[in-house]
């Protein structure tokens, strides 16, 4: 229901965007945008210029006659397409913006991650009726979300989502099991959950054979940086928006957060030394983990290199490389078309493979590709000068 909402409300403000009376309008938001990249990123400052603009631009789009018939829900509407197009188009600038916010984020990762191996519902004193996994894992999934939005209101709606799902929880569990229930038991499950909440990620990393391009391999990740996610809602989010329901979600989430940052045994009903012996024992077992996971991806990707240029290099694959043109037949033309729809579809197929490698993973590639003799045409299509091989990216339109 979120989705279609946001998108319903997102897709009527571009149309109405489109109408050539809204041209002044357009000039202020590109304005807005265009200026706003002239400064150095300043949280605190960036997220007034924000709120001060999405004032103006309400005031604006009340008085104008797009909007002159228009129901207080129709411009609500509209000032929520206004601040997902502005939040998107400045998305990479305004989130974790600072070297402190990654660290923050770092840390609370890394600290979720020792707390998954051995937290338990009792450790913060969770009531047994409270117990509903499937319920937990549907709160996880929906917090999990959040992470993948980049308009404000949509990691809100993700909040919510996740703490809806918890409040039905308690209000079954009022109903059911005769018990009371309220904000000393939601704040608990709501921290449980945000520990637990794990989702697979993928990551695609280059392979190769006659058939196929892509090896894919999954691994688990805890919520992805939600100090930055609470920190963009709170700077970001209209202001006349984050009251009610969704500020005390918002909150709640805001106050789970800190309880993971300042957690140690005190924080739970937990033994000082088995609280210790546990989070040594996590961090022995994350640390073999990692080192056993690095080195099966460093031995996968070193085999899938050798194949790739093994493949590669064996001429008999490609019959007509050395071949004159009055060399051949006409029944080499089918054999021709065959290999050259072949060869356009391993080239696609790779070139999009390259495509989800960040940066410092895709240049060496095409580089090791270029002096095998096969990475021109993807070099040029990934925006790389091959006459002086200096990396020129395509600049997106």
């Amino acid at each position: 229901m979120m989705d279609m909402e946001t998108s319903t409300s997102f897709h009527d403000f571009l149309n109405r965007m489109r109408h050539p009376s809204s041209l002044d309008l357009v000039r202020s938001i590109k304005s807005f945008i265009v200026s706003f990249s002239f400064y150095q990123p300043k949280p605190e400052n960036d997220g007034k210029k924000v709120q001060d603009f999405f004032l103006s631009m309400e005031a604006a789009i009340r008085d104008h006659p797009l909007w002159t018939t228009s129901s207080e829900e129709d411009i609500d509407c509209a000032l929520e397409g206004l601040e997902k197009y502005i939040m998107t188009k400045l998305f990479s600038r305004t989130f974790s913006s600072s070297l402190e916010d990654e660290k923050i984020d770092n840390e609370i990762s890394e600290k979720i991650c020792l707390l998954q191996t051995f937290l338990k519902p009792q450790h913060l004193d969770i009531p047994p009726s409270l117990h509903n996994e499937p319920s937990w894992l549907l709160a996880e999934k929906e917090l999990l979300k959040m992470n993948a939005f980049k308009a404000p209101h949509e990691k809100v709606m993700c909040i919510m989502n996740c703490c809806r799902v918890i409040n039905n929880l308690l209000l079954n569990a009022a109903t059911s099991e005769h018990v009371p229930t309220g904000a000393d038991e939601f704040l608990p499950v709501l921290i449980y959950v945000t520990i637990k909440a794990s989702s697979l990620w993928v990551h695609f990393t280059l392979a190769f054979d006659t058939n196929f391009f892509l090896l894919i391999f999954h691994f688990q990740a805890n919520p992805p940086k939600l100090h930055s996610n609470l920190k963009f809602i709170k700077l970001y989010r209209r202001q006349a928006k984050l009251i009610s329901e969704a500020e005390y979600y918002f909150t709640n989430l805001v106050s789970a957060k800190s309880f993971i940052v300042d957690l140690n045994a005190k924080s739970l009903s937990m033994d000082e030394i088995k609280f210790e012996e546990n989070m040594q024992a996590a961090k022995l077992t994350n640390k073999v983990t990692s080192e056993s996971s690095s080195t099966c991806q460093l031995n996968q990707q070193e085999k899938n290199e050798c194949s790739f240029f093994q493949v590669l290099n064996n001429r008999s694959n490609y019959p007509y490389m050395e071949a004159k043109s009055k060399e051949l037949t006409v029944g080499d033309v089918d054999t021709l078309l065959n290999h050259y729809k072949d060869l356009v579809a391993k080239h696609t197929i790779l070139c999009k493979a390259i495509s989800f490698l960040s940066t410092s993973e895709r240049e060496p590639l095409l580089r090791h590709l270029e002096k095998q003799g096969a990475g021109t045409l993807i070099l040029q299509h990934h925006g790389i000068n091959t006459d002086t091989c200096d990396p020129h990216p395509q600049q997106d339109n």
